[in-house]
């Protein structure tokens, strides 16, 4: 069956490049959700308060959601606040969203459980999709049409998860 969810994880052409690549994966959008309002672009996000986050269409007869998100957590730091790699601000916070509650349930026993295990408080939100705006065309696939860009996530680093 396909399924959706909503992945923060600081910038987002590194979170997008990294997803592509898993098996399951059906399709990627990248975005800014969660913010003030229900526009943006790329130059307001500071002033609405959305977050560079990756819309993932995955079949979860091939990956599960917890599989998704065992590796959003291993590619992003779970305990900083407002920044990953180099980026700086709340546009770059981390979080997981959702419109479907069934899916935020699980997402927050998945949180729960990581909790337990850690001494430092995780700081990735979860919370209820308020409104997700697809980001500039030239943000798209940015990875792929700029090997060479910036990414603060090692593309080739697969946990055996």
């Amino acid at each position: 069956m396909i399924k959706e969810i909503y992945l923060a994880g600081g910038c987002f052409w590194g979170v997008e490049a990294y997803f592509k690549s898993i098996d399951g994966i059906v399709d990627t959008k990248v975005g800014y959700a969660n913010g003030k309002t229900d526009a943006t672009t790329y130059e307001k996000v500071n002033e609405t308060d959305h977050a560079e986050t990756v819309y993932l269409k995955y079949d979860d007869r091939i990956i599960s959601l917890e599989k998704i998100l065992e590796y959003l957590y291993h590619i992003v730091d779970p305990f900083s606040v407002n920044k990953q790699g180099n980026d700086r601000g709340r546009q770059y916070r981390t979080g997981i969203y959702s419109q479907d509650q069934d899916t935020l349930e699980l997402v927050r026993k998945f949180i729960s459980k990581k909790q337990k295990e850690e001494n430092q408080e995780i700081q990735i939100e979860v919370e209820k999709l308020k409104n997700f705006v697809l980001a500039e065309e030239y943000h798209q696939n940015y990875l792929e049409k700029n090997p060479t860009g910036y990414c603060h996530i090692n593309l080739n680093d697969r946990p055996n998860i």
